[in-house]
């Protein structure tokens, strides 16, 4: 590890696993005379932790003995972060497949600064390379959330030191939506979080198959099944409304075919509601989001919940035979 003296009261925390250029380009893109900055790196075998050591920057490299996380290495990186560097009031948390816009982190900083209530701030996050396939250009829609109060951050983001330390960091044991359910945390200590109408982060989410996108998809319908089992009784009632509506649309062909075979084969109809749905999504977003686009997005939303079932249905089970929970990639 190395240490230098900085001007800024700001550490930027930087996870990766074997990003190759990607994490190239997210060095570049950081403001080293201004911020701390530290890496952790989670197995990598492509010569990041040697690349990062060459520029000077603090790295962390986490013990593989134990199953990792996004959440265990953000919580190693800004721990580190505010033990060796006292001054530090804000913390900027940047997956390693993303460039950060040169604006960004004095937007968000002073934003912090002039208010107090705001625990944490984002803003708008693109995709590098919509065009390439219709699945960046899946996560180019779903990174286009509104401007305003959030209920939770995605991967990146700035945030007060202090209140990191107040929830005590990221739940380790979340593999997958720490990020809301950190922010869940902070909400319910009366903290507020706020996208900001700027400029962030480009993301390289580097999908080229369906295989990669239904493994996205199993991903989130796991963090929607963990985040209920951690605080479905809260007043919140956090991810029950997903989960209801993820089993309901699963449930959905098992109950056509039995009620098919016990009562008429005319319950076959219910197969309908399917595509009534992808119209119904179609129709609503082709004015903002374009035919072609709208279509895609609409079908990824519907048939998306069958992957996102089996990701609940892993959860659950795992949760049963008590086996530990491991992350869900999908990148190659």
């Amino acid at each position: 590890m190395h240490k230098s003296k900085k001007i800024k009261n700001i550490g930027v925390v930087v996870i990766g696993r074997n990003e190759g250029e990607r994490l190239k380009v997210c060095m570049r893109s950081l403001p080293l005379a201004q911020a701390h900055i530290v890496y952790v790196d989670s197995g990598s075998t492509d010569g990041s932790v040697e690349y990062v050591e060459a520029l000077g920057i603090d790295v962390i490299s986490l013990d593989m003995s134990m199953p990792f996380s996004a959440a265990r290495a953000r919580n190693d990186g800004y721990r580190y972060l505010l033990s060796a560097y006292q001054e530090i009031e804000f913390i900027q948390f940047v997956d390693g497949d993303c460039e950060v816009d040169e604006r960004w982190i004095d937007t968000a900083r002073s934003y912090l600064l002039a208010h107090s209530k705001i625990v944490a701030v984002c803003g708008r996050r693109r995709e590098r390379y919509p065009q390439k396939t219709i699945y960046n250009q899946l996560c180019d829609i779903e990174w286009d959330t509104p401007v305003g109060t959030a209920q939770a951050t995605g991967g990146d983001f700035m945030c007060r030191a202090e209140a990191l330390e107040q929830v005590n960091g990221f739940s380790p044991q979340v593999i997958a939506g720490e990020e809301p359910e950190l922010c869940f945390r902070w909400r319910k200590k009366g903290w507020l979080i706020e996208r900001l109408d700027a400029e962030m982060t480009l993301h390289d989410a580097a999908m080229f198959s369906v295989g990669q996108w239904w493994k996205r998809c199993e991903r989130a319908g796991h963090a929607y099944a963990q985040g209920f089992y951690m605080h479905g009784n809260s007043e919140e009632r956090y991810y029950r409304k997903e989960l209801v509506r993820i089993i309901a649309w699963c449930l959905l062909p098992f109950f056509a075919l039995t009620l098919a075979i016990v009562i008429s084969p005319w319950a076959l109809g219910l197969f309908g509601l399917l595509p009534v749905k992808v119209m119904q999504i179609f129709f609503n977003g082709r004015g903002s989001l374009g035919g072609r686009s709208a279509f895609f997005y609409a079908i990824s939303l519907v048939f998306g919940k069958f992957a996102e079932g089996f990701g609940v249905s892993t959860f659950f089970m795992k949760k049963i035979r008590g086996h530990r929970l491991h992350i869900i990639e999908y990148k190659k």
